[in-house]
């Protein structure tokens, strides 16, 4: 089944693209919007709306596949790329790939996934967004081609098998951390809240204190509003470097001592901490990380570590799994490029015994959404997130359903 044309569509995504560096600097939150002088280049604003690219491949027999072309919230920070503006890379998809696919046979997700991934203009990679919503249509056109689903080409090409259980959905709540975490309560949520604790004063205090207030009211409000007493849902909180902000980024035995507190205020509920501290730099940040998580370790504080930011591209992911920098490692999926890099991490992250957690960012779309959860599907990370957006209900239905839908084909299959 050949493609015989290639369309793009501007879009926008879920939720914003935010100025992370500037909001570190004490930007002022002012209703849904930030006050102050950006900090990244290519910001117009602290936060400004987040944009997409829908790319369309047509098939011979009048079929349409499609993917969304997405980068994460805090574009430009922690050594990914810059900010992706739909109007700027349009251009740059109709020049460079479009000639590339049309014509091409859609036989093999991941042999044309590679290529586009791959490919260097001028002798860089394209844009990670433009790699991740191509290789999102193309494993629909060879879906659509071979009349399967997205996950059964992924597991047939990479000799995995697609799960028949639900992967754990981990929710995030933005801002509205109370209101938000009492949805995820209600719906059943097994990881929340994320609680976004991206500043010192505000939100996690200069103590840890403000932090360990609302560790304290999560345990207790998923104690009052649960109608299982059973459910037990993991607390994974992430922390955009603050605690290292506030203890020191090399006072590992500060940070270890607030971890096990948290850990105790939080329990009988088991807490994972992302992003424990940002030094700014990838091999500062693996060393860092990895002796923090080998000091919880050697103490038995129950808290798992999960590494984020400067482990952003597949090789990132190796060399922090390699030297168990982290419990857990967030596969940032836009991040990755082209999604065999997804694929790829969380089957490197399995067979390293560390843990998979498929993430991506509120900044996608529901498509890439839809993508991803076929993907989780025929490898099985421990979590993936609800995205996108930081609404819960939009993000949680979106992902939920898409694995819902994909679980019942699967057992009228196997029916048959």
């Amino acid at each position: 089944m050949k493609i015989v044309d290639l369309v793009c569509a501007k879009g926008r995504t879920g939720f914003f693209f935010d100025d992370q560096r500037a909001i570190k600097l004490g930007a002022e939150s002012d209703g849904a919007a930030y006050l102050g002088k950006t900090a990244t280049a290519g910001f117009s604003a602290v936060r400004q709306a987040g944009e997409a690219i829908s790319v369309m491949l047509v098939l011979e027999d009048g079929q349409v596949a499609y993917g969304d072309c997405a980068a994460v919230q805090y574009s430009g920070a922690g050594g990914r790329d810059p900010l992706f503006l739909a109007e700027d890379f349009i251009p740059v998809i109709e020049r460079e790939i479009k000639p590339r696919l049309v014509g091409r046979e859609a036989d093999s997700f991941r042999a044309l996934a590679e290529e586009i991934d791959r490919l260097q203009v001028g002798g860089k990679q394209l844009h990670t967004a433009i790699r991740y919503g191509v290789t999102q249509a193309i494993l629909d056109a060879v879906a659509k081609a071979s009349h399967r689903l997205m996950c059964e080409v992924v597991a047939d090409e990479y000799h995995t098998q697609v799960t028949d259980r639900e992967i754990p959905i981990f929710t995030q709540s933005g801002d509205n951390r109370y209101e938000n975490t009492d949805k995820m309560i209600m719906k059943g949520a097994q990881v929340l809240p994320h609680a976004l604790i991206n500043n010192v004063e505000t939100k996690l205090g200069r103590k840890g204190e403000k932090l360990a207030e609302y560790v304290g009211w999560l345990r207790e409000r998923i104690c009052k509003l649960r109608l299982d007493e059973n459910y037990a849902p993991v607390l994974h909180i992430d922390v955009y470097g603050t605690i290292g902000a506030a203890f020191g980024n090399d006072n590992y035995q500060g940070m270890a001592d607030y971890l096990a507190e948290l850990a105790k205020i939080a329990a009988p509920f088991h807490l994972r901490i992302e992003g424990p501290m940002d030094v700014e730099d990838r091999e500062k940040q693996m060393l860092a990380l990895k002796e923090l998580t080998r000091l919880v370790d050697e103490r038995g504080i129950p808290v798992e570590l999960v590494a984020d930011e400067w482990c952003n591209t597949l090789e990132d992911i190796r060399y922090f799994a390699d030297n168990r920098a982290g419990h857990m490692v967030q596969i940032k999926t836009p991040d990755l490029g082209g999604i065999n890099n997804v694929v790829e991490a969380v089957l490197y992250c399995k067979e390293k015994g560390i843990g998979a957690y498929q993430g991506g960012t509120c900044n996608e779309t529901d498509r890439s959404a839809q993508v991803c959860v076929n993907l989780a599907m025929a490898t099985c990370p421990d979590q993936i997130l609800a995205k996108p957006g930081m609404g819960v209900d939009e993000g949680y239905m979106i992902v939920y359903n898409e694995m819902q839908r994909i679980l019942a084909l699967r057992r009228a299959q196997a029916e048959r």
